[in-house]
């Protein structure tokens, strides 16, 4: 399991909702790095099998970090910096179209 090297800073006020789940986060933190420190692993479901899937390069190149925030789908959550109030949900699937 992911942990922070430094002991936590959760009294600093940020924080953003996970399947309705408060997160406290750092300044400066992506969402990814900010879900795996509070211990949550599997972001989306894969669309051919429904397995779960967990951020993996950190850098932006495996998509497997895939997100919906704030209704947006697809978002890449190692390169989206987490931000106070965001919502975020997993994402279950292939993105629907309109």
């Amino acid at each position: 399991m992911f942990r922070r090297i430094e002991p936590d800073a959760a009294e600093n006020g940020l924080t953003l909702t996970f399947e309705g789940r408060a997160i406290c986060f750092r300044p400066g933190d992506s969402l990814a790095a900010a879900l795996l420190a509070a211990g949550i692993g599997a972001l989306r479901q894969s669309p051919v099998d429904a397995s779960p899937r967990a951020p993996y390069c950190m850098m932006g190149v495996c998509f497997e970090c895939l997100v919906e925030i704030d209704g947006r789908q697809n978002q890449q959550a190692c390169l989206t910096p987490a931000q106070d109030g965001m919502v975020v949900r997993r994402q279950i699937g292939a993105r629907q179209l309109p």
